[in-house]
């Protein structure tokens, strides 16, 4: 199942590990695993590829940290199959995401010369990239009428929908309220007239693509795997540049339409 009606879809570069994520919901959609079993899979698997980092296993860090894209797609189409969409694992991902995303840039950080500062700038910039890519993607599925279970700004706690608790939810939320309002607030802030845009082309989503999480994982991957570690915190901060250069061509789209 698609989180876009058939006419919105675009092609996700980010998003490589969803036929597999879709045979894996198809494989436990008529057991007793969860969407939340599923997220904690993937927290296995990003921990595991940081330990690959940290020991000199570049090969293996490359599969399991697409391992671990792969099944942080498989954990919404689960719930999808399932019919059972919830806020408790809406955040549980993103929490995990934010906190994985830190590791796997400190294993990096421990293993090279690099500056514990620039780690940190490579770091807000991978957040300010994937903040900007859900930005648009989630304002595009509420005008395609799309998921809605992503909210364009994340500024109230939510009431729990059924299956889940109110408690556990409210926790969560005050969780990746804690963690992601500032990369939120940020990104809104540099583009407020984003959420009145009806059109985004296929081809521009495309490329903003590249921004999300399962790409900047492939490409980490792949740079550990032939040799290029010291270049990647380098390569994520000087990425984040094209920040401006995206919300700088959804404003001249939008005067464009």
């Amino acid at each position: 199942m698609s989180k876009l009606p058939k006419d919105r879809k675009f092609l996700d570069l980010s998003d490589y590990g969803r036929p597999v994520a879709r045979w894996i919901a198809q494989s436990f959609k008529h057991t007793a695993i969860t969407p939340v079993h599923v997220t904690w899979m993937f927290v296995v698997a990003g921990l595991i590829g940081s330990y690959c980092i940290l020991a000199g296993h570049y090969w293996f860090a490359l599969f399991f940290l697409t391992l671990k894209s792969t099944l942080d797609a498989a954990d919404g189409e689960l719930s999808r199959v399932k019919n059972t969409p919830s806020y408790t694992g809406r955040y549980l991902d993103s929490v995990a995401d934010i906190i994985l995303n830190f590791i796997f840039l400190l294993a990096i950080w421990y293993v090279t010369d690099s500056s514990i500062w620039l780690m940190l700038l490579a770091f807000i910039g991978i957040q300010l990239q994937g903040t900007l890519y859900n930005y648009y993607y989630v304002i595009l599925r509420n005008k395609a009428n799309g998921d809605t279970t992503s909210r364009i700004l994340e500024v109230q706690t939510p009431t729990a929908l059924p299956g889940e608790k109110q408690s556990t939810v409210n926790l969560l939320f005050s969780m990746y309220n804690f963690l992601y309002i500032i990369f939120d607030k940020t990104i809104y802030y540099m583009d407020k007239d984003a959420v009145n845009s009806e059109y985004f082309p296929k081809l521009f989503m495309t490329m903003l693509s590249t921004f999300g999480l399962g790409f900047q994982l492939l490409i980490m991957g792949i740079m550990l795997a032939i040799g290029y570690i010291n270049y990647i915190i380098p390569f994520f901060i000087f990425y984040s540049l094209f920040i401006i250069l995206f919300i700088g061509i959804r404003k001249w789209i939008n005067r464009k339409s």
